[in-house]
Parts: C-alpha cells; sequence; structure tokens
C-alpha cells in the first residue's frame, strides 16, 4: 500500500463512510440499545466488580455514561489516529482496575482477555439488535458490523470476539452458567433505572419520565433469558403485546432523538 493511500486509510478511520459500524452506531437507536447493554453486563459478576468497586455512584455514572458514549463515537467516526489514542486511555484506565470479586471471590482485571469479551459483545449485539428490531438493517448488515466490530475490540486487547449473529449467540450460550443476577447486579440494575439526572436535566419538568421511559425501552431489549435471570415477571401469553410495545417505543425515542439531533444541527447551520 502506498503512503498515499495509507493516508487515506487513517483519515477514514477503522470504520469509513460506507461501513455498516457508521450506518449502526450513527442511528439514535443504537444509544437506546447501548442503555440496554448497561442492564445486560452486571449480570456477570467480575465484571460488574470492577464497576462497582472502582467507580462512585452516584456521582461518576453520568461523566462515565458520556465517556463510554463519546469513545464508542469517535472509533466509529474519527481517523484512526484519534481512535488510537482513545483506545489507549481505555488501556491505561483498564491496568489500574483489578481486585477480588465478592459474589464468585475470583480475582478479576479490566484487561481480562473474558472480561473484555464479555463487555464487547453485550455492548456491539446491543446496538445491533435494536436497530435491526426497527428494520433499519438487515440480517447481512448486521452481521458485517458485528464482523467490523471485532476491530473494535481487538483496540482494547479482547480476542476471540464473535463476528455475527449466529456467534453472538453461541457466546451467550456458553457464558450463561457464569451470569447470576446477584445482588450487585440487581443494584445495579436499580440505579440504572432510577439514574440521578444531572442539576441542568433534572430542573426540566419531563426530564424523569423521559428516562423512566428510555429505562423500560431498554429492559425490554434485553434478550428473554436475561429478562428470566433477573426475574422479571412474564404474564403467559402476553409476550407479543410486550415485544410490540417494546418496539413502539423504541420508534418513539429514536424520532425524539432524531428531532433533537435535527434542532442542534440547525443551530449550528446559523
Amino acid at each position: 500500500m502506498s503512503i498515499a493511500s495509507d493516508t487515506a486509510v487513517g483519515a477514514a478511520g477503522y470504520f469509513p463512510p460506507g461501513s455498516a459500524t457508521r450506518k449502526v452506531i450513527g442511528d439514535p437507536a443504537a444509544l437506546i440499545g447501548g442503555i440496554s447493554a448497561l442492564f445486560l453486563q452486571p449480570l456477570h459478576p467480575r465484571a460488574m466488580a470492577g464497576v462497582e468497586q472502582h467507580s462512585s455512584f452516584p456521582r461518576d455514572f453520568w461523566p462515565r455514561l458520556e465517556r463510554t458514549a463519546g469513545y464508542v463515537t469517535t472509533l466509529a467516526f474519527a481517523d484512526t489516529a484519534a481512535a488510537d489514542r482513545a483506545a489507549a486511555r481505555v488501556r491505561a484506565m483498564h491496568r489500574r482496575v483489578r481486585g477480588i470479586d465478592p459474589v464468585t471471590g475470583r480475582r478479576y482485571s479490566a484487561d481480562d482477555p473474558d472480561l473484555l469479551r464479555w463487555v464487547h459483545v453485550s455492548e456491539v449485539s446491543s446496538f445491533s439488535a435494536a436497530v435491526r428490531r426497527l428494520g433499519l438493517i438487515d440480517a447481512a448488515e448486521e452481521d458485517r458490523f458485528l464482523a467490523e466490530q471485532v476491530r473494535a475490540g481487538a483496540l482494547l486487547g479482547a480476542t476471540d470476539l464473535p463476528a455475527s449473529r449466529a456467534e453472538v449467540e453461541e457466546y451467550f450460550d456458553r457464558v450463561r452458567p457464569e451470569l447470576v443476577a446477584s445482588p450487585v447486579a440487581r443494584r445495579a440494575a436499580r440505579r440504572l433505572a432510577l439514574a440521578p439526572l444531572p442539576r441542568r436535566i433534572e430542573l426540566l419538568t419531563p426530564a424523569r419520565p423521559a428516562w423512566t421511559a428510555v429505562a423500560a425501552v431498554a429492559i425490554g431489549l434485553l434478550p428473554p433469558w436475561a429478562k428470566e435471570l433477573y426475574g422479571l415477571p412474564r404474564v403467559p401469553g402476553t409476550a407479543w403485546a410486550t415485544e410490540l410495545t417494546t418496539t413502539a417505543g423504541l420508534a418513539a425515542l429514536r424520532g425524539a432523538l432524531l428531532a433533537v439531533r435535527r434542532v442542534r444541527q440547525s443551530r449550528e447551520a446559523s
């Protein structure tokens, strides 16, 4: 490859225009999928221990959420140099996160490939599942996204990552014996559902109901086995209605986020 083509690739980033990654991550539905991933991830005790023991809730909640969203966006849309710098910062933070998980009694470290794999798979599969649920991508595009995201996971040191929806499901089947809705996981889920709103947002009258709607849809997007682990009640014969409600809620939230985006773009252009 020539120097000129190397430069072009670097400027386009790891996921250039036209990639499935930009299509998925650029859609507001992926944001709701990301919140769903935050409900899913605590089910892995050792992964949750790192969050519980190395962050302060509620003080760190919104800054951490914003950092995560910023990182995902940077990898999807920035040039490779910016993406590499962002990944290096995350790897440096991971090296400091280690300890003993109180649920299993096992040691953990945030740079453990097994834990990196769990966080990666739960996150990217939640992004794509939310976008596909609204018919915005098809099965082939979802598989392309998951295959592209193997590169994103590798930047943080993750290995043996699934590259298709079928491989994601196989991975979840393998890891499920390790998953448990421990008291720590349930506390994390409750905190997320009732997350403290930043002062600038809390003063807005609809802010709390809006977050409640986001949390409800995010929980609705969880895989059935995750809902079972959390012990979420199921009324026989109503699963289809619950799924329709979740899909309608996701579509409504996406529409609201698109409206906010258009307003911001209009202000920036003026």
